[in-house]
């Protein structure tokens, strides 16, 4: 047996195996805990999203790219790409992919005649609830720290990792330090929901729960404590947007009219030429620069400038849609950049595979877009008020 890889049993017919994402020895645990434990559920931490991923090799399909611009998710699959990369790094140091041991899980484990349970939140749930939860400046340095290209020396013994409980836990902390709020939902959240869906197995079965180490005590903590039961439908849901941001999006196109509608009624003096060209002039300029630093194409770029005065007065479009299905056509990703999409190693490789700079192009284009009503709104209001 890996003498490394942690082991609790939490009552003689379920016993959790803590592993490390990015480790060879962990993969050999499973097969060997498979083979002793004899287990009638191999419980994995997947949730049926990411265990698609991982069975389809992580390919994307054009299908898929163009409804990722559609339903407006460019930002969350971006931000999802960046932290598997960041993770990936480390993996293939230790010669596997990020969740190698959680598919041999699976795989084995069919192998051996076992049910297989997805015992994770959906990623999307887990990765909105977190965002939700940080704070502009969090996201900000979360954002830099991922952008940036700094070269990090020092190795990480993932072997020691999983020794050291302490240092695990450390680190646990660490992230709660960074981002409290984000810290909860990707930490204590997951812990109590990954401890509900054991809780609802068959108890009269034999269960082996693969999970990350770090998720050993809390999950642990949660299944021998019959206070703290939660509740799955309120950890699965959604969260609700504030009125704020549901507002705030219409604020600058019904300002815009509002104050159109002002001065006409009052029939105040304004060069309306004037007026128009600083708002059409401040979204093109700044959807386009938006798309530049996107590297989009020069119809892409065109298409951004184009529309963002157009779709700033309608927040149920975004220029980055039209501008990021122009740059899927004009520079149309092959099959091979689709599936080499989201095992990019780094940031900076998004700039360089087409599938990663359509989401690219449609993302900061909206930024752009946004940045430039904004700006356009300020700008028009300060002349009208000089």
């Amino acid at each position: 047996m890996s003498q490394s890889t942690p082991i609790i049993d939490v009552h003689d017919r379920l016993r959790l195996l803590g592993t490390a994402h990015i480790a060879t020895a962990s993969v050999e645990a499973v097969r060997e805990q498979i083979e002793a434990y004899q287990p009638d559920i191999v419980a994995v931490e997947l949730c049926q999203s990411r265990h698609d991923a991982l069975v389809s090799d992580r390919r994307l399909d054009k299908e898929g790219l163009l409804k990722v611009i559609k339903e407006g998710k460019a930002p969350l699959v971006l931000l999802q790409s960046m932290l598997s990369a960041e993770q990936r790094k480390l993996g293939l140091d230790e010669g596997q992919q990020p969740g190698a041991e959680l598919m041999a899980a699976v795989t084995l484990g069919k192998e051996a005649g076992c049910e297989i349970a997805l015992v994770d939140r959906d990623i999307q749930v887990t990765l909105r609830r977190a965002w939700k939860r940080m704070k502009f400046r969090q996201k900000f340095r979360l954002m830099m720290s991922l952008l940036g290209d700094e070269e990090d020396d020092e190795t990480v013994d993932v072997n020691e990792l999983l020794e050291d409980t302490d240092l695990l836990s450390s680190m646990m902390e660490e992230l709660k330090t960074f981002s409290p709020g984000a810290g909860a939902v990707l930490i204590d959240e997951r812990d109590a929901y990954i401890a509900e869906k054991l809780r609802a197995l068959n108890p009269d079965k034999k269960i082996l729960a693969v999970v990350g180490a770090g998720h050993l005590a809390g999950v642990t903590e949660h299944l021998q404590s019959s206070n703290r039961v939660h509740d799955l439908e309120e950890l699965s849901t959604l969260p609700k947007r504030t009125a704020v941001a549901t507002i705030l999006p219409w604020a600058i196109p019904f300002g815009l009219m509002a104050l159109v509608a002002i001065l006409v009624g009052t029939g105040k003096d304004v060069d309306w030429i004037e007026f128009f060209t600083v708002w059409t002039i401040a979204n093109a300029v700044f959807a386009a620069i938006g798309c530049i630093i996107a590297r989009g194409h020069p119809l892409a770029i065109l298409t951004a400038a184009l529309a963002s005065p157009i779709t700033s007065l309608n927040p149920a479009l975004a220029a980055g849609w039209f501008a990021g299905y122009v740059q899927l056509k004009v520079a149309e990703p092959t099959a091979e950049d689709l599936q080499r999409f989201l095992k990019l190693d780094d940031f900076s490789s998004f700039w360089s595979n087409p599938a990663g700079r359509v989401l690219l192009v449609t993302a900061l284009t909206n930024l752009g877009s946004m940045a430039g009503a904004w700006v356009a709104a300020a700008g028009l209001l300060g002349g009208l008020g000089s």
